[in-house]
């Protein structure tokens, strides 16, 4: 479905978010899909021309933190934004409109090509489905699939026609080893994700005390909060993906990450809502709430 406006009386009607009460309803909002996203974005970079987009156009060296704000906002609102889903499905059209140049392999790309566009939706079903084996529970085949329906509203959302992405789970995944088998690769962006030696700035968020003691603590925080993302960022990728782009993994660490994430499994469902659930989600399930008592 195409995200250009309708014209003349022909209109056509906005792209819909997932469902109140779906899969993807109850997984985006969690908190536990926060450690889901270092592995997401690694994948999508891994893409030559997606990875040289970033590298040549992104201010992930110089803001991450902001990027990472700015980018976690916008997956909130294609599942829980209601009607402001389709319009920042617009934007984000909008703000890439320039992204061009040239991919480590000497070809011409441009941010909205299909391929390339499809590809970002695209890596989203792998590391939900992927993710949820650990920090969650594995799906069921009922509930996988409703989770690809899903992910197909928000890539509609985004403006990629139907055409342009697997229609079935059945489609979905030889695209998907094919991508892995002729595109995939450690691009610069790839290894910047993963590294633990290179000098990330420290987070300018929160009250002025708090911006001051973390940039004076930064030295020693930055080195366990660097490897931290190392291995979380592996250890979630899909083995598949991760054998693809070269990335090591041990036996070793595979028992180190189902220890934390056993941990992460029995802590997060006795939290309080207000700190299992990001702020979105937070507000669109009481919103659904009074909506059901109504």
């Amino acid at each position: 479905m195409s995200s250009e406006a309708p014209r003349g009386g022909d209109r056509k009607r906005e792209p819909e978010p997932p469902p109140p009460g779906g899969v993807l309803w109850s997984l985006a909002g969690d908190v536990r899909a926060l450690l889901m996203l270092p592995a997401a974005l690694t994948l999508q970079v891994a893409h030559p021309a997606v990875g040289a987009g970033v590298d040549d156009h992104s201010v992930f060296r110089t803001d991450p933190w902001g990027r990472g704000e700015r980018s976690l906002r916008s997956l909130q609102l294609w599942v829980y934004g209601g009607e402001e889903a389709a319009e920042e499905g617009r934007r984000l059209r909008k703000l890439h409109r320039t992204i061009q140049g040239t991919d480590t392999r000497g070809r011409r790309y441009h941010a909205l090509s299909p391929a390339n566009y499809a590809w970002v939706h695209a890596t989203g079903f792998p590391i939900y489905r992927h993710g949820t084996r650990y920090l969650v529970r594995p799906l069921t085949e009922a509930q996988e699939r409703a989770l690809y329906r899903e992910w197909l509203q928000v890539g509609r959302i985004l403006g990629i026609n139907d055409r342009d992405m697997p229609q079935s789970i059945e489609e979905f995944w030889p695209y998907y080893r094919k991508v892995l088998a002729d595109e995939i690769e450690a691009t610069v962006v790839v290894e910047e994700l993963v590294a633990t030696d290179r000098p990330v700035p420290p987070p300018d968020l929160g009250p002025r005390p708090v911006r001051l003691l973390v940039k004076a603590l930064w030295p020693v925080l930055f080195p366990p909060l660097a490897r931290f993302r190392r291995f979380i960022t592996i250890g979630l990728m899909p083995p598949d993906a991760r054998e693809a782009i070269g990335l090591e993994w041990t036996a070793a660490q595979e028992r180190k990450l189902r220890r934390f994430c056993g941990v992460v499994r029995a802590v997060v469902p006795v939290l309080p809502e207000r700190l299992r659930y990001l702020p979105y989600a937070r507000r669109a399930r009481a919103a659904q709430r009074m909506r059901g008592t109504r």
